[in-house]
């Protein structure tokens, strides 16, 4: 897998049916993700990202990075509501939640969409008439495409923006936890956590010059995704070191036993931390030895061995 894809060199895809129309860059394949991922968005101006849906198992987590539009949201029927959203803002749909899409302003609008990859599990589109399970759907009758179908369902109601639910937060509103060491000194904000996620997470870490973002680390159970929003520095895999910039995209499979973390450049690091929140998750730091056992929340330090004799 390659250590690090940059976003330009992600070819897009063009879906337009009647109100749909957006430009899809699939981020994590690229990158080399295996069970999440993070689609870029960019929906045409005035036009719609998805036929409105709900998934039934997996947790979707939005970011804006540009333009404006309304996240249109309906919990069940008669109650739809839009609200406004914009650059840095955070959006959670949790399984089982309620329908959601979005509507771009008169300026596109540009988002990344981090996602689980469950297998077997699928999305209920209630104004298009389907429910799609894993790559294929269900319908009675005509097979016309889920989008084509809520192509045919017309765009949905766009009524004067309500105000904003706590699962829409704005990074620069999300309290920051800081750390200013000798080698790790970065902030970070939690910003799905804000939101009310509960299966993902996406944070926003900023790197001070010539820092970490963390200290390497590696883990067992939890697949991570990186996005580079501002800045430059490097990528460290183990002993390698790769430059990164803005646009950036890294992918970190579990099990790979290979340390990774950030170090940011003479202008600082700016980037989003997409991950899983695995109990069984063990995270190993080689350089102090340490072992995170996230499940019960206990960290300990260990005496490493270079091989394994079965004796105890």
């Amino acid at each position: 897998m390659p250590a690090a894809v940059h976003w330009d060199d992600v070819e897009g895809a063009r879906r337009t049916v009647g109100h749909l129309d957006g430009t899809w860059f699939d981020l994590g394949s690229a990158a080399g993700s295996r069970e999440v991922g993070v689609q870029r968005i960019r929906v045409e101006p005035g036009a719609w990202s998805t036929p409105a849906h709900v998934e039934h198992g997996e947790e979707e987590i939005f970011y804006v990075l540009g333009g404006s539009g309304v996240s249109w949201q309906d919990p069940g029927p008669g109650e739809a509501a839009t609200f406004e959203v914009g650059p840095g803002d955070c959006l959670v749909h949790v399984a089982n939640g309620e329908l959601h899409t979005l509507n771009a302003g008169p300026d596109g609008l540009d988002v990344l969409a981090f996602g689980e990859r469950a297998r077997g599990q699928g999305a209920w589109l209630a104004r298009a008439g389907v429910s799609w399970v894993g790559v294929t759907w269900a319908s009675v009758g005509e097979e016309p495409s889920p989008w084509d179908r809520e192509a045919a369902a017309g765009a949905p109601e766009l009524t004067a923006p309500s105000p904003r639910p706590a699962t829409i937060v704005n990074a620069d509103a999300v309290a920051a936890e800081s750390r200013d060491g000798a080698t790790v000194a970065r902030s970070r904000r939690d910003l799905a956590a804000a939101a009310g996620s509960v299966r993902t997470g996406l944070k926003r870490v900023a790197v001070q010059p010539g820092k970490l973002g963390v200290a390497p680390h590696c883990h067992s159970a939890e697949e991570e995704i990186f996005v580079v929003l501002e800045g430059a520095g490097d990528l460290i895999l183990g002993e390698e070191e790769h430059p990164v910039r803005a646009g950036h995209v890294v992918a970190r499979p579990p099990a790979t036993g290979v340390a990774h973390t950030f170090r940011a450049g003479l202008d600082g690091l700016t980037y989003l931390a997409y991950g899983t929140r695995v109990p069984n998750d063990v995270c190993f730091y080689p350089r102090s030895g340490k072992v995170y056992f996230q499940g019960v929340g206990v960290i300990g330090r260990i005496e490493q061995l270079d091989y394994w004799d079965g004796e105890d």
